[in-house]
């Protein structure tokens, strides 16, 4: 349970986000969603933070730790990206693969380094990333066909660092009695294609896309004291997609 924890969650009013949001507070958490398009009202639990800019970031937590005078959880599931991130690899510009790396890995590292100097003094604090399945395995092109869609190369890459860069971060923070660990969701329904649909659910072996509601309930175990002997781990939730 996440009672009376004090949990800034990124992007919280996206798919995924939001059922994080919703999940913190059933297990009697106070959630922040730290959004770019929310008007800040801490009454409500919003506050607009643009992920991407040190000083937004900066400016989010010092508000937070005037209000509670802590922060006991920060959840990066901010997923920003640019409008032609959707093109196969051979048309990638190196524009647009440098601008998704600095918007999503990068703003990854900021919100990291500026919300554990917080959690340091506090001398405890979890963190949750969000990665996915195409952190750990390469894609499987055939989910694809016959349909408009493809895997982002910048995607496998952005998620790949962000497994590591956990890993790196529990090492590094572990004596301050400080966690992270790491989350990566197998597909999740989002209104796709049909055909889409079809060629996934045949080869999960759970035979359906996943849920919001399937993801949020590991971040919060990662954020409360039931995994308090665990950090570093990636917690993957496919539905077996990774086991075959």
């Amino acid at each position: 349970m996440l009672k009376d924890k004090v949990i800034i969650v990124t992007g919280g009013s996206g798919l995924i986000g939001n059922s994080i949001i919703k999940r913190i507070i059933e297990e009697g958490g106070i959630a922040i969603n730290a959004e770019i398009n929310g008007s800040t009202n801490l009454d409500k639990g919003i506050i607009n933070c643009d992920i991407t800019s040190q000083n937004s970031v900066e400016e989010c937590i010092i508000q937070v730790v005037d209000r509670y005078g802590k922060i006991d959880g920060w959840v990066n599931n901010a997923y920003p990206r640019t409008d032609d991130w959707s093109k196969k690899f051979e048309e990638i510009p190196l524009i647009s693969w440098k601008k998704n790396v600095d918007m999503q890995l990068n703003s990854i590292f900021i919100c990291c380094q500026l919300v554990l100097a917080q959690m340091k003094k506090q001398k405890m604090g979890s963190i949750v990333n969000i990665s996915s399945i195409y952190g750990v395995v390469g894609p499987d092109f055939s989910v694809y066909e016959k349909t408009d869609m493809t895997m982002p190369a910048a995607y496998s890459a952005i998620k790949g660092g962000v497994v590591n860069f956990t890993r790196y971060l529990a090492s590094y923070y572990g004596s301050f009695g400080i966690r992270i660990n790491c989350v990566s969701p197998g597909g999740i329904f989002d209104k796709q294609s049909a055909q889409f649909i079809s060629n996934y659910e045949n080869r999960v072996p759970m035979k359906r896309l996943g849920s919001p509601e399937d993801v949020s309930p590991s971040v919060t175990f990662l954020l409360g004291n039931d995994s308090k002997y665990i950090t570093g781990h990636n917690l993957i939730v496919d539905g077996g997609w990774t086991s075959i």
